[in-house]
């Protein structure tokens, strides 16, 4: 089964493409729409700003029709990296206010980990964030951070609770919808690390450069039926 790469320019694709083949995917990088279409799974890696990677997206003429019929029509697997996470969301807020591809509620917004971070968990609650003076967190968010599972899902089959990802982002999504969240992390704050609806999986940190952990969340996608 072809588990398509989409090159639009945005950085990482090659190792995420040499990840997945480690995993055990049958993998293509590509830039041509039709074979989004005929693919088996989509991965949409990502990094940069949202506004630039949105751009690089709609810069290929077709694939975002192609994404939104593979996808949302055909319910194909995907799966989106970094800021292909975040293009998931209705909208990027770097620089002004920027659409996204409109598949999970919420807003890409800039990490403030200063005591005031807020997130919703799957309750609903607002995140408990440590208080002002007790902190020395930096923007960017660069480094190993410990993932928070908010419920059982096939993508984190094998990974116990406080596995450790690798995250580089400034800016992080805010959901509004917390059944959407599928595992967070604790950065001056509860933020999203993954999020999971429908046959649809994105993750905010790297699993291409997360080790063991990461080649298996791989390997858990590219065998996950949904």
């Amino acid at each position: 089964m072809t588990t398509i790469v989409i090159d639009y320019g945005s950085g990482n694709l090659r190792s995420a493409a040499k990840a997945l083949t480690a995993a055990g995917g049958d993998v293509r990088v590509t830039s041509d729409p039709r074979d989004v279409e005929s693919a088996e799974r989509i991965v949409l890696p990502g990094v940069g700003a949202f506004a630039d990677c949105r751009a690089g997206l709609d810069g290929l003429s077709g694939m975002t029709e192609a994404l939104e019929e593979t996808v949302r029509r055909k319910g194909r697997p995907f799966l989106g990296i970094c800021v292909g996470m975040q293009l998931m969301a209705e909208a990027g807020l770097e620089h002004g206010r920027h659409p996204g591809l409109g598949w999970i509620a919420g807003d890409v917004i800039k990490l403030s980990p200063q005591g005031d971070q807020v997130n919703l968990s799957p309750q609903g609650d607002q995140a408990k964030s440590l208080p002002r003076g007790q902190q020395a967190l930096k923007v960017p968010h660069m480094g190993w951070n410990e993932l928070s599972l908010a419920r059982a899902h096939p993508f984190f089959a094998g990974i116990e609770n406080g596995a450790h990802a690798y995250f580089v982002h400034s800016y992080h999504l805010a959901l509004t919808n917390p059944g959407d969240l599928l595992a967070a992390t604790d950065y001056g704050g509860r933020i999203v690390a993954a999020v999971a609806r429908d046959n649809m999986l994105g993750v905010q940190f790297h699993p291409e450069k997360s080790q063991a952990m990461g080649l298996r969340l791989l390997a858990n996608f590219l065998n996950w039926q949904p």
